[in-house]
């Protein structure tokens, strides 16, 4: 290595790595030979696998499908959604949660704004096993888990993995807002107390999320905050297509009256 002190040495390296590939990195034209029939590859916008405490982040029109792959059984996405044209108007858990009656998201789930609106649907989810209550694991609690939490050390931790996400978004640590942990679930027993679903779990188990807005998207692939094994986790695949804006008879839109009126909230955003 001390022959790349030399920066025509290290410009030759450089170029000779052209052409190499890696398990987690971005494809770029995106490809994939699995669409959902109707999906053609020129109505692919995204395809990226997301390396084992990495991260990825990406504008999303509306309608766009994003899935994500639990690709080893051992994923965690957590993430943070954003109303691209105003991101000050973000996800927010709490009314995720209360309006819908219902904490433990799944399909036909929405995830709401702070300003009543929905941002994205869950259109397909067969995992089954989300958190909408614990949040990011953080640099304190990555330390005190595994000895160190720090970005560039080996057990980075999603708070920060996100912040550097929302960053290449113009957006900064205040805006690092509490994210929903997909592929780990926790359940909240009659006592209070927190039953966790952390796996592993069969490899390939995905989620289709429906943008309901232009979206900025952030995911941090981290372990989730309250597994208790050494450090565990796997790449994630995200998988992103155009798709049409959700009509008015979509059965996720109609299903309960929260819903419809979340959308309605959203269309009027829209209204020309």
């Amino acid at each position: 290595m001390s022959a790349l002190a030399d920066p025509n040495a290290a410009r030759e390296h450089a170029r000779a790595m052209a052409g190499t590939v890696v398990e987690a990195m971005p494809t770029l034209p995106p490809r994939a030979d699995d669409l959902p029939a109707g999906v053609g590859p020129d109505d692919l916008l995204w395809e990226e696998t997301i390396a084992a405490g990495g991260y990825a982040s990406r504008l999303l029109a509306r309608g766009t499908r994003l899935r994500l792959i639990d690709l080893k059984g051992d994923a965690c996405a957590s993430l943070l959604v954003f109303n691209a044209a105003m991101p000050t108007e973000r996800l927010n858990i709490a009314d995720t949660v209360k309006v819908q009656w219902d904490a433990y998201p799944t399909t036909g789930s929405l995830l709401l704004s702070d300003m009543g609106r929905v941002l994205a649907s869950i259109e397909q989810d067969d995992a089954g096993t989300h958190d909408a209550f614990c949040g990011a694991s953080n640099e304190a609690s990555n330390r005190r888990h595994y000895g160190d939490g720090r970005n560039s050390g080996d057990h980075p931790n999603a708070r920060d993995r996100l912040l550097l996400g929302a960053a290449k978004h113009g957006l900064g640590r205040r805006d690092v807002h509490p994210c929903i942990n997909l592929f780990k679930g926790v359940r909240i027993e009659a006592d209070g107390s927190v039953k966790t679903q952390l796996g592993p779990f069969a490899a390939g188990r995905s989620l289709v999320l429906r943008a309901e807005m232009e979206l900025i998207v952030v995911i941090a692939n981290c372990p989730h905050v309250l597994d208790p094994r050494p450090w565990s986790v796997t790449p994630l695949r995200a998988t992103a297509w155009r798709g049409p804006i959700t009509g008015e008879d979509d059965p996720i839109r109609t299903a309960t009256p929260e819903r419809l009126r979340a959308f309605l909230n959203t269309e009027d955003l829209y209204r020309r």
